[in-house]
């Protein structure tokens, strides 16, 4: 059985590296393809997802690995109505919105859920 990780980012990108280092590390993780990794960008850390990252801390892990991730033929999950998705511009990878109860049920079906 191959194990899974959730990475759930909620750090802002905008003042953090965390978002941009828990990318790298999910892309880094993934390309083993012995991990299933899912990303769940919530909060201030779904502007990793819009056209311009170009006022983001290490926004060059952003353009680098997001596509990486993109390429896994899964979207990276976002809440249902988040208002920051408005001013993204065209997404650079799919994305998928989902509400708190699926959020819930990825969280309870992943071995380990990394937040960042």
């Amino acid at each position: 059985m191959t194990s899974s990780v959730l990475f759930l980012i909620t750090s802002d990108p905008r003042t953090s590296a965390r978002p941009a280092e828990a990318i790298r590390i999910a892309a880094g993780v993934g390309a083993w393809k012995k991990v299933d990794i899912t990303v769940c960008l919530r909060g201030p850390a779904v502007l990793a997802l819009g056209e311009y990252v170009d006022e983001l801390v290490d926004e060059d892990n952003f353009v680098r690995y997001l596509p990486i991730i993109g390429e896994w033929g899964r979207p990276v999950f976002v809440p249902r109505g988040e208002p920051l998705l408005a001013g993204l511009g065209e997404a650079t990878v799919a994305f998928e919105e989902i509400d708190e109860g699926r959020l819930a049920e990825l969280a309870a079906h992943h071995h380990f859920v990394l937040r960042f």
